[in-house]
């Protein structure tokens, strides 16, 4: 398995493909970013998506971003849209890109990282620990949790 960025993707008609046709429906509002052009706006300049591909098979995705569901500059960057599918579930897979993203943020120096979602004791596993809850961008309570690098 390997980790590949949207960005170095020659054809990126198959991860667009599978990010439309996601059973999540952030999956789906992310490939339409990508299809509209928008990534950047909605979720800062420099947005970045990582794929975890099985041969020519998507097993997760996940974003690094500067903004998020939780819109305030003070936190920054965030992990996002972290999913895996259904087929690889398990075996811990999201790890593998959330570390990859942990890593790049700690490259660019960044003290912390911080992940919005609705779930409680997923993300807590992989060391980010709870900070708060928020209404996010589409009305809904949101836990915030960080992660210092």
């Amino acid at each position: 398995m390997e980790i590949v960025e949207y960005r170095d993707i020659a054809d990126t008609a198959q991860t667009q493909a599978y990010l439309a046709a996601c059973e999540w429906s952030a999956g789906r509002y992310l490939a339409k970013l990508v299809r509209t052009n928008t990534l950047d706006e909605e979720l800062g300049e420099g947005a970045r998506i990582f794929f975890l591909m099985d041969g020519s098979s998507v097993v997760s995705f996940a974003t690094l971003s500067k903004q998020d569901a939780i819109r305030d500059e003070a936190l920054s960057p965030w992990i996002g849209f972290v999913f895996t599918d259904r087929r690889y579930r398990g075996h811990r897979y999201s790890r593998r890109l959330i570390d990859h993203a942990l890593n790049i943020a700690r490259e660019a120096g960044y003290p912390a990282v911080y992940l919005t979602t609705g779930e409680t004791g997923l993300y807590e596993k992989y060391g980010f620990v709870y900070r708060e809850n928020r209404i996010d961008i589409w009305g809904e309570d949101s836990r915030i949790y960080v992660y210092s690098l």
